[in-house]
């Protein structure tokens, strides 16, 4: 028979079981009670991935998270979003606030300026690409067509 897997102290019985019962999700629930699982039972984590109906790479990852880091390993950060923005939204709103008063007035600021008003802002090299992302976040095109090309002259 399999030994079970050995689990961090970072909580007493006790805490770990009321720890159990505060789950806000079913998920959350599933992860916790593996924890739970594998020190009270103990079970190995194959018989409690069947018990939970999960892979037991999934309890092994759970078990190792919460060896590692104590119960915060467990806490999912969720899938997408914004993680490693140069600016917070409110300052990019500001940012594009003024942009758009400066547009509205003729004075349209080109993708090189802004990158390097970003770049003082936020003390770090910004890329041009993330400047036209910017852009397509607000609506503008990176390039708008002309009404005309510059070397023709007016009278043709």
């Amino acid at each position: 028979m399999r030994r079970p897997a050995l689990i961090h102290p970072w909580q007493s019985e006790k805490r770990l079981e009321a720890w159990v019962r505060q789950a806000r999700s079913r998920e959350e629930y599933q992860r916790r009670l593996a924890i739970w699982m594998t020190l009270t039972g103990p079970f190995p984590a194959h018989r409690v991935a069947s018990l939970l109906v999960v892979s037991k790479q999934a309890v092994w990852l759970w078990v190792s998270q919460y060896n590692r880091q104590g119960p915060e390993g467990l806490q999912r950060r969720g899938r997408g979003g914004r993680r490693r923005a140069y600016l917070s939204l409110p300052q990019e709103t500001a940012l594009l606030r003024s942009l758009q008063r400066d547009a509205q007035r003729g004075e349209a600021p080109k993708a090189r300026q802004i990158q390097v008003e970003i770049s003082k802002v936020t003390h770090k090299k910004v890329s041009i690409s993330y400047i036209y992302r910017l852009f397509g976040r607000i609506g503008w095109r990176s390039s708008r067509a002309r009404a005309r090309h510059p070397r023709i002259p007016l009278a043709h």
